[in-house]
């Protein structure tokens, strides 16, 4: 009988309750996204133009990972895949002469099966035509190069040249002078007979030798990736940051960008730009603005009641999640033991001069803390963070709280954002990585003979892309360049658009759970203070048509969420009525 090992959750016999947090380097989603650089080109490239190229762009906020590290290792991947691609093309153009240019003719089904990819596109499902067409360039350049090998083969068994023999002249079967007797498959796809004219034996042999150093190449590329997943990006071994080889690159700027990052990924001030404030904390989820007049209640006391007041009140409730029911003792593996709950303050990257300016510092973070609390401006605001990151750490849930009274209304913004899961394609790395190092022989070099076709164009687009990217960063000006906020996250980058049912299950328990306290808190406040809730709980039913029970205030019922259903019955008087919200959803 086999047991499901559930990683990183408390042992129930463990008399630990709250085992120590995983460090954000040390989560499952930054190895899963380390892995993704080696994985894909694209979302590597994107990674290091928004975190290294990009010098003066601030990061966004790191929710459960540590971007400096996967921006190590989209570096190291780059590194590696260029020094594999200079040697594959040292290889042809070693291997062209010695061939006799027999090694020519594999140039032209080198660029169809290259640009097979570009055809079918980006997308999952591509038109037809496009499908067509990248099927119809794979199998022709499939077919050109194993006619190609099956010459090379020939001509290393055969006899080679022989100007006495029935072949003739390399020329004979068209004369070069008459076009008409010229085709563009002959020049493509020149005839056996023509090629034993011109190839020696022993060029032949050559031209077989450098196909299968290449193929050495593309298995020995293929198994680096499988030990780096079996070495520094294991489960074992990548908790342990100090010996990861990535970490150890040499280099002023990685290490200057490292730095910055490490300062800036995880600081309660959140530099942003206009455009994109909540970069980084993954996608809106029923975002909401509510109104309520403060009516003093006769019945009761009039306290003062300031923005700080409401949110010191709501905090000791949201804290109350983290313990777990009396009789479930210390088999309680819910993430909510595990909820953060910090203040941050949103600043605009606009107007620094240096990205070292931003004033990250402990006293200048609570000198614009104790500002933004009350002061409700609209570029520099305060927000109360209730985050919780399941899944390790790649379903992350944050609810972003901001209180505000102004002219004897309260306002109550609340901003849920969710962080879907990583991707599939780099969940199964550990998988690809294993059939990698398990395969038979057979297979391996089987799976090698196909690549080495299209590693010719590979190795020049992947080339390319290097001098592209060495000239945009001699030329680019950007660490001179003034700051600005984020553009995307690496977090959000290597995310998939839909979470799973139990993780959908998940996000809309946690957002309940929270905003039910939040909401619970907020009428407490209101009560305490001296104000009328039966408002508070009617504007809260009508703020949106959805399913997220709050509770009871006031012998009322109150909702929020799609699909809302909620009755009211007040015993006390009848509550009145405003509009439904002014920000809506």
């Amino acid at each position: 009988m086999t047991t499901a090992h559930v990683p990183h959750q408390t042992d129930p016999g463990s008399a630990l309750a709250d085992p120590p947090p995983i460090p954000p380097h040390a989560s499952e989603a930054t190895r899963l996204l380390c892995a993704g650089a080696y994985l894909d080109p694209r979302y590597r490239d994107r990674v290091i133009d928004e975190l290294y190229l990009d010098e003066q762009r601030i990061v966004a906020p790191s929710l459960g990972i540590d971007a400096a590290r996967v921006l190590a290792h989209a570096l190291r991947a780059r590194k590696q895949e260029q020094l594999w691609a200079a040697a594959i093309v040292g290889l042809w153009i070693v291997g062209l002469p010695l061939s006799g240019w027999l090694l020519a003719g594999v140039l032209y089904p080198s660029l169809l099966l290259a640009l097979a990819p570009w055809l079918r596109g980006r997308a999952a499902e591509p038109p037809l035509y496009r499908r067509v067409a990248a099927f119809v360039a794979r199998w022709w350049g499939r077919v050109i190069f194993a006619y190609f090998l099956f010459i090379a083969v020939s001509i290393a068994f055969g006899d080679g040249g022989d100007d006495d023999s029935g072949y003739g002249s390399a020329y004979d079967p068209y004369d070069l002078s008459d076009p008409e007797s010229v085709s563009l498959t002959d020049l493509l796809v020149p005839a056996a007979d023509d090629l034993a004219e011109l190839i020696d034996p022993w060029q032949a042999w050559m031209a077989l030798g450098v196909l299968a150093l290449i193929a050495l190449c593309v298995a020995a590329q293929r198994g680096q990736f499988a030990r780096a997943l079996t070495a520094e990006l294991s489960p074992q071994r990548f908790p342990d940051a100090a010996s990861d080889p990535a970490e150890r690159a040499e280099g002023q700027r990685f290490r200057r960008v490292m730095h910055r990052i490490r300062v800036e990924q995880h600081a309660p001030l959140v530099m942003y730009h206009e455009a994109r404030p909540f970069c980084g904390a993954g996608a809106a989820y029923d975002t909401w603005v509510l109104a309520v007049e403060l009516r003093p209640d006769e019945d009761a006391t009039q306290q003062p009641l300031s923005n700080r007041a409401i949110l010191e009140r709501i905090r000791p409730l949201l804290e109350q999640l983290r313990v777990p029911a009396e009789y479930a003792g210390t088999a309680v593996r819910d993430r909510l033991r595990r909820l953060e709950i910090d203040e941050c303050v949103f600043l605009p990257a606009e107007g620094l001069l240096r990205r070292d300016q931003a004033p990250y510092g402990p006293e200048q973070f609570e000198q614009h803390r104790a500002r933004a609390v009350e002061e409700g401006g609209e570029k520099r605001r305060h927000f109360l963070r209730i985050r919780v990151g399941g899944w390790e750490e790649e379903l992350v849930v944050t609810v972003f709280v901001r209180i505000h009274t102004q002219g004897r209304m309260l306002m109550l913004e609340i901003a849920p954002h969710v962080l879907t899961p990583v991707r599939a394609d780099f969940k199964d790395a550990d998988r690809a990585a294993h059939r990698l190092r398990h395969d038979n022989v057979v297979g391996k070099a089987l799976t090698a003979l196909l690549l080495t076709p299209r590693s010719l164009g590979l190795a020049l687009v992947t080339l390319g892309h290097g001098a592209r990217y060495a000239w945009r960063l001699l030329t680019g000006g950007h660490s001179a360049a003034l700051p600005d906020g984020p553009a995307v996250s690496v977090r959000e980058l290597g995310s998939v658009p839909d979470g799973s049912t139990f993780q959908e299950m998940d996000t809309a328990r946690y957002l309940r759970t929270v905003q039910d306290r939040i909401g619970h808190g907020v009428r407490l406040a209101l009560a305490e203070a001296g104000y009328e809730t039966g408002e508070f709980v009617q504007k809260i039913i009508n703020v949106s048509e959805g399913a997220v029970h709050i509770g009871r205030a006031d012998n009322s019922s109150f909702a929020f969420g799609e699909h809302a259903s909620s009755s009211t019955v007040n015993s006390g008087p009848e509550p009145q009525k405003g509009p439904a919200s002014d920000g809506g959803k």
